[in-house]
């Protein structure tokens, strides 16, 4: 499974908004950008306007980058969102919320959606009893998911739970904290995404 291994604050500065990619510092004055509010690389406020395309491809690479998704499988996704009926751009984003590695972040069993991978990769999560090792795992409905028992990984869950009892359980998901599972109860709305895009901008750049 590829990985970024770059500086991961790097990509929010250049996004110029946080991508919650590091967890809980992201929250502290630590954020690179509460500190660093410009993009990277020399000269950052000298750049030009951007163009309608450099504005939808920021847009793109925002969605790309919140999610922890390369080109190759953004672009299949994308494709099965405009095969399937309705609009291709609420489709787009709910197909990214559904994905395993997010719900278990948006539950509060990892500190970020790249923990949620290394969780998922190293064969912690279970969906529906059976082991995946898939971040991009596709949730439906009434599916239960959650990790396996193993007392070391339960063990380090409980501190990161304590950590992220903040952090807002989307209204389609259900969590047992005790039991370390949830449940899928229902399709994910728009307006819950965790990450504020401009789906419109994304269907125009891929769509060329």
């Amino acid at each position: 499974m590829s990985r970024y291994v770059g500086p991961k604050c790097k990509q929010c500065r250049r996004e110029g908004m946080k991508l919650f990619l590091k967890g809980p510092r992201c929250e502290t004055v630590k954020c690179a950008i509460a500190r660093r509010a410009h993009p990277p690389g020399e000269h950052p406020w000298a750049r030009k306007k951007r163009s309608e395309y450099g504005v939808q491809l920021r847009e793109k690479q925002k969605a790309k980058r919140a999610y922890g998704l390369f080109e190759r499988p953004f672009r299949k996704l994308f494709a099965l969102a405009a095969s399937t009926p309705g609009n291709t751009g609420e489709t787009l984003i709910k197909l990214l919320e559904r994905r395993l590695d997010n719900a278990l972040y948006s539950l509060g069993f990892a500190q970020s959606r790249s923990h949620a991978r290394q969780l998922i990769a190293h064969g912690h999560v279970h969906v529906n009893g059976r082991r995946t090792k898939s971040p991009g795992f596709t949730l439906r409905k009434d599916d239960q998911f959650g990790l396996r028992p193993n007392e070391r990984v339960r063990k380090n869950t409980e501190v990161v739970i304590e950590s992220t009892k903040g952090r807002d359980v989307p209204s389609w998901l259900s969590v047992d904290a005790k039991e370390f599972t949830g449940k899928v109860l229902d399709m994910p709305k728009r307006d819950e995404a965790a990450i504020d895009l401009q789906e419109q901008l994304i269907v125009e750049f891929c769509s060329k």
